[in-house]
């Protein structure tokens, strides 16, 4: 399994932009498809967005496509999670997550077995 560790979360008022990151150890980062998932409080997780291996495949939650954007370098172990045009129904924890699944665009936190800690993103004027 990978150690995943979130970075870039904090406070930022509607309609502006976070980049999240989420870094991975181990060799075999290229290996695992990567996702992005959410929980507010009172709320269940949520999936986000899914990227594959290469990088070329991505799939994206209904609430944010057109304004989320997922990517990874490989070479650098790391996942990103690029967030524009934010609202405050963004509010949550985002977690990064990894799996070797080939059902990882489905969005089932379940199919993910390496987690991150979370990093709070926060959406208020």
């Amino acid at each position: 399994q990978l150690q995943l560790v979130e970075s870039g979360g904090g406070l930022v008022q509607p309609g502006g932009s976070l980049r999240l990151s989420c870094a991975a150890s181990g060799r075999t980062f290229s290996s695992y498809a990567m996702g992005w998932f959410r929980q507010a409080p009172g709320k269940e997780r949520e999936f986000v967005a899914a990227i594959s291996w290469s990088g070329g495949s991505k799939y994206y939650g209904d609430s944010v496509k057109g304004r989320f954007t997922i990517s990874r370098d490989n070479a650098k172990n790391t996942v990103y999670l690029q967030m524009n045009s934010l609202k405050p129904e963004d509010t949550a924890v985002y977690y990064c997550a990894a799996t070797q699944s080939a059902r990882y665009g489905l969005g089932y936190a379940t199919d993910f077995g390496s987690w991150g800690q979370g990093t709070q993103v926060t959406i208020s004027s």
